[in-house]
C-alpha cells in the first residue's frame, strides 16, 4: 500500500554568506492516511525547514537533496503546474506567523475564497461565500468576519484564519507549524478537536510542528524528536515523555512543568547550553557535549536511528548509544500530564 507520504533521506542545505548551513540531514519517514506523526524540538532544530520543504516553499537557493514522495509522486521533481494543483488541495499547511502570511490589504474572507476558487473555478460565488462561512464556524469566527483585515483581528484570530485557509480545498495532508500557539485554551482545544475529527472522518494526514509537548502527546499517534537536524528519537505519542529512549527526549519531557506540582515550581529543570550551531557541528553524537550520561564513544561514534525496546511499544527507534546497549533514560522531572498517565519505570 502506498504510503500518503514517504521521506528518505531528505538533506536540506542553506547557502548563505559563510558558506553551506545544513539544516535538516538525513531525515526518513512516512505517514499513512489518517495518521498525525508530531515533530518535536527546541528553536534551530530543522523542524519548521522541514515542513516547508513538503511542499516546496524554501528560497531557491536551498539545496534540497533525498526522496519526497506524496502519494507516490516525488514533491522534488514534480514540474510546477503539477505542485501549484497538489499546493491547497493536495497538501496544505498552517504557518507560524500568521501576520506574515495574511495579505494586510485584503480582507480575510477574500483570502480564505482564493485558493476555493483556483481549485474549483466552476464553483459559483454564492457556493464559495456559502463554504467560507463554514470554515469560519468550524475554527469558532463568526460569519461577519470575513469583511475584516487581517490587522482588525487578534493573533489568535489571525491564527484561526490561517487554520480555515488550510481547510478550504479538503487537502489529504495538512502540515501544522505551532498551530495553536497564539491561541487561548478553550479555542487551543476546539480547533485541536476539529483536527482530531477530520484526521478521523476524512482519513487525513496530519503533521503536527510544536513546543507543546502535551499537545504532540495528546494529539499523535507518534512523535519524531529532532536534533541539530536529525531525528534523533521516534515512537508512539506520550510514550515518548513518560519512557524517553534517549537522553534529549528525556529532557524535553523534564522541562515542561506539571501544575500543581510544587517540584516543578520551585526547581524547574532544562537543559543547560544550546544547540550546535549547523556549521560548526561537534564530532561523534552531535548531543554529547550537553548529554548526562555520555560516554567517551559517544564524542566519535555518530549513533544511527535504530529500534530499541521501550514500555508498551513494539517497535522504539533511538540514535543514542546508550540507549542501544539496552541502558534505561529516565526523566529527571515530571512528564506532559494526561488523565491516563502511569508513574515512570
Amino acid at each position: 500500500m502506498t504510503s500518503l507520504l514517504d521521506i528518505q533521506d531528505l538533506t536540506i542545505t542553506y547557502r548563505g554568506a559563510r558558506g553551506h548551513v545544513p539544516a535538516v540531514r538525513g531525515v526518513s519517514f512516512s505517514l499513512q492516511a489518517g495518521e498525525t506523526i508530531g515533530i518535536a524540538g527546541e528553536s534551530g532544530s530543522g523542524k519548521s525547514t522541514l515542513g516547508m520543504s513538503l511542499l516546496r516553499l524554501l528560497p531557491k537557493e536551498t539545496k534540497v537533496e533525498g526522496e519526497l514522495l506524496f502519494n507516490g509522486e516525488d514533491i522534488l521533481t514534480m514540474k510546477f503546474g503539477r505542485l501549484r494543483a497538489v499546493r491547497w488541495s493536495g497538501a496544505s499547511m498552517i504557518f507560524q506567523g500568521a501576520m506574515h502570511a495574511l495579505n494586510p490589504v485584503h480582507r480575510i474572507g477574500q483570502q480564505i475564497a482564493e485558493p476555493i476558487e483556483v481549485h474549483n473555478p466552476s464553483m459559483g460565488a454564492k457556493a464559495v461565500s456559502s463554504r467560507v462561512t463554514e470554515l469560519l464556524d468550524q475554527v469558532g469566527l463568526p460569519a461577519w468576519r470575513a469583511e475584516n483585515y487581517p490587522h482588525e483581528l487578534s493573533g489568535g484570530q489571525r491564527q484561526r484564519v490561517m487554520i480555515a485557509m488550510a481547510l478550504a480545498c479538503d487537502p489529504e495532508l495538512i502540515i501544522a507549524d505551532e498551530a495553536t500557539t497564539a491561541l487561548d485554551v478553550m479555542v487551543q482545544a476546539q480547533v485541536l478537536q476539529l483536527l482530531r475529527d477530520l484526521v478521523a472522518e476524512r482519513q487525513m494526514g496530519l503533521i503536527m510542528i510544536s513546543h507543546d509537548l502535551s499537545v504532540l502527546a495528546d494529539m499523535c499517534d507518534r512523535v519524531a524528536v529532532m536534533y541539530a537536524g536529525q531525528i534523533v528519537e521516534v515512537g508512539q505519542g506520550h510514550a515518548m515523555f513518560t519512557a524517553p529512549r534517549h537522553p534529549y527526549g528525556a529532557a524535553l519531557g523534564s522541562a515542561f512543568p506539571v501544575i500543581g506540582d510544587p517540584e516543578a515550581r520551585r526547581n524547574p529543570r532544562g537543559l543547560a547550553g544550546d544547540p550546535p550551531v549547523p556549521t560548526d557541528l561537534p564530532s561523534g553524537c552531535p548531543f554529547h557535549p550537553r548529554c548526562p550520561v555520555a560516554r567517551d564513544d559517544c564524542s566519535t561514534t555518530v549513533p544511527e536511528l535504530l529500534p530499541v525496546k521501550a514500555p508498551d511499544e513494539d517497535l522504539r527507534r533511538s540514535a543514542c548509544l546508550v540507549a542501544q546497549d539496552g541502558q534505561s533514560i529516565r526523566p529527571s522531572s515530571p512528564v506532559p500530564p494526561t488523565s491516563t498517565q502511569e508513574p515512570v519505570t
